[in-house]
C-alpha cells in the first residue's frame, strides 16, 4: 500500500459541511468476515469447490444481489451470505483512527450521513455494535434507493435527507463504484486507502483527493462552528 500523504486538496474551493462515507473498507474492515461468509454461502448454495472471492472482491461497493448477477452466481446466496455476516460481526473491525475522524468532524460542525452497498437494517445493526451509529445523522443501505452504485442515487439521498448541495459534500470511498457515484451526484470523490488491498485500479480513475490515513481526511475538514 502507498503511504504517501494525501494528494492535493486544490479542488477544496470552500469548507465542506457534509462527508458521505461508504462503509466496508472506508470505516470499517470486514474483508476476513465478508470471505468467511461468501465461502460458507458459495458452499451451500453452489457446492463444493473454490470460492470466487477474488472476483467478488474486485466488485465491493456494489448491492449483493448485483454482485451475483455480474458473476453469473445464484441470488440464493445472499441469505446464507446475510446469516453469517451477522453471525461473524464481532469479527468486524473499526480502522485505527476512524473514531477519532468521526468525533472531531462532528466538533467541526459537519453533518456525516453512511452510503453502503449494504443493505440499510444491516449496515445500522453493524454500525450500532461497533458504538459507531450515533456518529451518523444518516446511513442509508443500498436496498433503500431505487438504484444503487454506481448510480449517483445513493449519494443524493443523503444529500437531500441532510439538506445539502452537491458543492458542500463529499463521498469518501474505496472502491471505483463510490467514486462513479459521487461524480454523478456532483460531489468530490475521495478515494480512502487505507484498507490492505491493491488500490491500483482505484487511482487509475484520477479521484480528486487520495487519502492513505483516516485523519488526512481533517486536512479537507475546518472547523464550521
Amino acid at each position: 500500500m502507498n503511504t504517501e500523504p494525501a494528494t492535493s486538496t486544490a479542488l477544496i474551493t470552500t469548507p465542506k459541511r457534509v462527508v458521505v462515507f461508504d462503509l466496508d473498507g472506508v470505516l470499517v474492515d470486514s474483508f476476513a468476515v465478508m470471505r468467511q461468509a461468501f465461502t460458507i454461502a458459495y458452499a451451500e448454495v453452489v457446492g463444493p469447490g473454490p470460492a470466487p472471492f477474488e472476483e467478488y472482491n474486485r466488485h465491493l461497493g456494489r448491492y449483493f444481489p448485483d454482485i451475483m448477477r455480474i458473476m453469473g452466481l445464484p441470488l440464493a446466496m445472499e441469505q446464507p451470505f446475510v446469516r453469517e455476516s451477522y453471525r461473524l460481526s464481532r469479527e468486524v473491525h473499526v480502522f485505527d483512527g476512524i473514531r477519532e475522524l468521526l468525533h472531531t468532524l462532528r466538533a467541526r460542525g459537519l453533518r456525516l450521513a453512511v452510503a453502503t452497498g449494504k443493505s440499510g437494517r444491516r449496515a445500522r445493526a453493524l454500525l450500532d455494535e461497533l458504538g459507531l451509529l450515533s456518529m451518523f445523522d444518516h446511513v442509508i443501505g443500498s436496498d433503500e434507493v431505487a438504484r444503487p452504485k454506481p448510480a449517483p442515487d445513493i449519494v443524493l439521498r443523503a444529500l437531500d435527507l441532510l439538506g445539502a448541495d452537491p458543492a458542500d459534500a463529499m463521498m469518501v470511498g474505496d472502491a471505483v463504484t463510490d467514486l462513479r457515484s459521487a461524480w454523478d451526484a456532483g460531489v468530490l470523490a475521495v478515494a480512502a486507502t487505507w484498507a490492505d488491498f491493491d488500490d491500483t485500479e482505484l487511482l487509475a480513475t484520477e479521484p480528486d483527493v487520495v487519502l492513505r490515513r483516516p485523519l488526512d481526511l481533517l486536512e479537507l475538514c475546518p472547523a464550521l462552528v
